[in-house]
């Protein structure tokens, strides 16, 4: 759809577009989704999703620190770039993300311990998520602005979402279900994600 005149698609933002953002969003839920796709996180794909609830939390911690820190390291980048030290932005971003997982500790222990102990400890592991890293560095790459960049951000968290909760309620169906013995565990697991690998690879084509 293109921008530009007194459309319904008229350009709101500096040099944007409404329907770009739109693109953005959808692409990094579905086209490019960090853990069917891109194959990030899966760590915490893995272990945390034996339970609906449990991994919806993780799915809510993951939102909020992928969704502030694309906001927060699109300013540190500026400052990087002012004072010419750019080849800090990896160890300057992964700082910037383990604020925001302590900060998720702190909340959770507060509000809701149980799910704290219930995710345990792939909450801290939050910071070495390669997802949460991928997208900083990758709304760099693309040459996002700052509003492009927290929508790529919070689409791609809430793609991980969508894919953990998911594998999350076929595990405990299969945990109810009479499965081959060879199927417990890690090996059902894993023959599942790739067939929903291979489910989520039907959306390439949405976005032309």
């Amino acid at each position: 759809v293109a921008c530009g005149g007194n459309g319904p698609y008229q350009s709101f933002a500096k040099g944007g577009c409404p329907m770009n953002y739109v693109l953005i969003l959808v692409g990094s839920i579905l086209v490019n989704n960090f853990v069917m796709n891109k194959f990030m996180g899966i760590c915490p794909f893995l272990g945390v999703s034996k339970k609906v609830e449990t991994a919806f939390g993780m799915g809510m911690a993951v939102t909020f620190v992928m969704g502030v820190a694309s906001l927060v390291t699109y300013f540190v980048r500026l400052l990087l770039v002012h004072f010419g030290i750019e080849y800090m932005q990896t160890i300057a971003f992964i700082l910037v993300i383990a604020v925001l997982v302590q900060v998720v500790e702190l909340v959770l222990r507060k509000i809701s311990f149980a799910l704290y102990q219930a995710l345990g400890v792939y909450l801290p592991l939050i910071t070495t998520n390669c997802a949460v890293l991928g997208v900083t560095i990758l709304n760099v790459d693309e040459g996002y602005n700052l509003l492009e960049s927290v929508v790529n951000g919070v689409g791609g968290a809430l793609g991980f979402t969508l894919a953990i909760v998911l594998f999350a309620g076929i595990r405990e169906r299969m945990a109810l279900s009479d499965m081959p013995k060879w199927m417990n565990g890690f090996p059902g697991a894993l023959i599942t994600a790739g067939l929903m690998a291979v489910a989520f690879s039907g959306f390439a084509g949405l976005i032309g």
